[in-house]
């Protein structure tokens, strides 16, 4: 496991977003990064989901969060830019930007791979992510210090039979990481980088894993010293990498 201990004040008065913040890592993220000071702007599709982590954050004592129920599956451009309006007038600005929200699809061979699944999966997996972060870039240049997280996976760096549209996204999200951290070199503000959680306890990794006892592999909450390390000031020289929470 990544091993970093964070100040309690790490995230102090920074503004974060979380995708797919209602579940699993997304929901352990926001919890941690708002026990650490931060301002959690929850996004995600359940708007149950997102009202649950509300409330955990508030009676834990972390600032008040905001709530953005978006389906990033259907969501428009101009969904996007709705969104950044909304956080430009509520905040001025985004310190960081955490990409966690991701379909698995289906496991089967390429041969027989359903059309229709390969294109929500790419939607949500690669195309949400480039949308979102080139509409909030405004944002993120007015902070002091912004740190851009994606997701990867083990099988987006070396391809598995059966993975998919899931394993092809998350190569593609490696090279979107290793592009825009290329052109953010000399931007003294922002930082770009990858996290490959491993296996974790989620409901993603139970549906890919049908026959593994879930007791196996660490909860998201464990993993999340590698979170706090690259979205805090801490990982200030660090761009351009693809990590390993576990």
């Amino acid at each position: 496991m990544f091993e970093y201990n964070a100040p309690n004040n790490l995230l102090e008065n920074k503004v974060i977003l979380v995708t797919g913040a209602g579940d699993g890592i997304g929901r352990a993220a926001a919890l941690t990064y708002a026990a650490h000071g931060a301002t959690v702007i929850l996004v995600g599709k359940t708007t149950e989901k997102l009202e649950n982590v509300y409330d955990e954050i508030e009676a834990a004592g972390g600032p008040k969060p905001a709530i953005v129920p978006l389906n990033l599956e259907t969501a428009t451009e101009h969904d996007y830019i709705d969104l950044t309006n909304i956080l430009d007038n509520e905040f001025g600005h985004i310190d960081g930007l955490l990409h966690n929200a991701s379909l698995l699809g289906v496991r089967t061979p390429i041969e027989s791979y359903d059309p229709i699944i390969w294109q929500q999966v790419m939607q949500v997996n690669i195309n949400a992510p480039f949308i979102l972060t080139q509409t909030l870039m405004p944002l993120l240049h007015r902070s002091e210090n912004a740190s851009i997280i994606f997701t990867s996976s083990g099988v987006g760096r070396k391809g598995r039979a059966y993975w998919g549209a899931y394993s092809v996204s998350k190569f593609a999200t490696e090279g979107l990481m290793q592009v825009m951290a290329d052109e953010v070199e000399n931007t003294a503000n922002i930082r770009v980088n990858c996290i490959n959680p491993g296996a974790t306890r989620t409901k993603m990794r139970a549906y890919a894993y049908p026959g593994e006892q879930p007791e196996t592999n660490p909860e998201p909450a464990s993993i999340m010293p590698l979170y706090l390390y690259l979205m805090g000031s801490d990982s200030n020289d660090l761009n351009g990498q693809s990590l390993n929470a576990q």
